[in-house]
């Protein structure tokens, strides 16, 4: 974590930067990869590209959440940004910025979600499990692009 309010995670990946922005990108590609083990995508709208917005309810293990990403800014190849939160505005939407940067062979990822508030942060880490899932979520991803 990089300050009360951050939570950062790395990884990897034997695959070209092009690869993995596609598997960011390609609304045929994200749904099937995004989210925990154990845990399915089911999209109810999807706009892949700055401006747009991804509407879908992650279900799994007897739970589901609606979630949505409204796209901020898209640097091909380089940076998504976004902001997390339920269908409707929420207050406290999470911010989060993706990079992609070539390193050796591959691409390392780097996923930065900036939580409201310290205990909006804790409460995602302590009771929902945000690194593991997290670290399941860009292994998910590295099985897509890798493969």
């Amino acid at each position: 974590m990089e300050d009360d309010r951050t939570l950062v995670l790395t990884r990897h990946l034997a695959a070209p930067v092009a690869r993995v922005w596609q598997a960011w990108t390609d609304p045929e590609i994200l749904p099937h990869w995004f989210g925990p083990e154990g845990w399915t995508c089911d999209t109810h709208h999807i706009d892949l590209r700055e401006g747009g917005e991804w509407r879908f309810t992650m279900a799994g293990h007897g739970m589901s959440f609606a979630n949505r990403h409204r796209y901020t800014r898209w640097v091909p190849g380089e940076r998504i940004e976004f902001l997390m939160d339920g269908f409707e505005g929420e207050a406290d939407a999470k911010r989060v910025v993706v990079t992609m940067v070539p390193e050796g062979d591959g691409t390392r990822i780097t996923q930065t979600m900036q939580f409201a508030s310290a205990e909006q942060l804790r409460d995602v880490v302590d009771n929902y499990n945000a690194v593991e899932s997290g670290m399941q979520t860009l292994a998910k991803l590295a099985a897509i692009v890798e493969g």
